[in-house]
């Protein structure tokens, strides 16, 4: 059974506008994290709006649908993967230093049974899924640090 919360977090030694920017910009989250090649909004990033993304795990390639839930500039940014019911949120907080993000995978209610059926076959079980997936999330937000800290 899937963990009902991933979480990790870092701090940012920039602006909460500046983290902002990057992580609100869907187009450059194939930039950020290892498993996304493409997340393209269609339409506006605000609640309602869907994505087209594509992932990839070594030589596999599956797509995803997702839609916006929450939207609060500079503070907040959530999606739900339609696919599997989980949701993704970055949470920004301003700090004395700059901006704390906090990267979560809530799937408090589960995984779908074809999403676990997924993992369980085709990547390696959803422990092991799971632990990729946080390894993800800290590669993500060490690269959005970096391009953040770059200015």
């Amino acid at each position: 059974m899937a963990a009902p919360l991933l979480q990790t977090e870092i701090e940012i030694k920039a602006p909460p506008a500046t983290v902002w920017n990057l992580i609100a910009d869907f187009a450059r989250m194939p930039e950020w994290s290892p498993q996304c090649r493409l997340m393209k909004p269609l339409g506006p990033v605000r609640p309602g709006t869907r994505t087209v993304n594509l992932n990839r795990r070594n030589r596999l390639f599956w797509p995803t649908m997702c839609t916006i839930t929450e939207v609060i500039p500079q503070q907040k940014l959530a999606f739900r993967v339609d696919a599997n019911n989980s949701v993704w949120t970055y949470e920004l907080q301003p700090t004395a230093e700059g901006t704390r993000v906090v990267e979560s995978r809530h799937a408090q209610k589960g995984l779908t049974t074809v999403s676990t059926f997924v993992q369980d076959k085709m990547f390696g079980g959803v422990t092991s899924f799971e632990q990729e997936l946080i390894a993800g999330m800290d590669a993500s937000l060490n690269r959005i640090k970096a391009a953040a800290e770059r200015g």
